[in-house]
């Protein structure tokens, strides 16, 4: 009975000092989530586009080009109608990660 309560609390234990990590990583998720999801008005959710629309999806889009082109966007060197405005809302960690996150989404 004794082995039983003490490998309950080790259990519990685990439990909380395990928790920290998967929470701070679910944050995470859910902040990379929602920052895509300001693109989602018009690139579609997890940046697919609707098929036929004169938007570019943004799914499946290689990082390092989808990086130039949202620095090009804030620069003003690519003309736009809004992304120099949106663009301009992000840093260039958060570019680096909706970068990352959109390469991975299937077209």
């Amino acid at each position: 009975m004794r082995i039983q309560a003490t490998a309950s609390i080790a259990a519990s234990f685990l439990c909380l000092v395990m928790a920290p990590p998967a929470q701070a990583q679910n944050k995470e998720a859910l902040y990379l989530k929602s920052l895509a999801a300001t693109c989602a008005n018009c690139h579609g959710t997890n940046g697919k586009a609707v098929a036929g629309s004169s938007v570019v999806s943004l799914a499946g889009l290689d990082k390092d080009y989808f990086s130039a082109q949202m620095k090009a966007f804030k620069t003003g060197s690519r003309p736009a109608t809004v992304m120099h405005q949106i663009s301009k809302g992000f840093n260039d960690a958060q570019i680096e990660s909706l970068a990352t996150y959109f390469a991975v989404q299937k077209n």
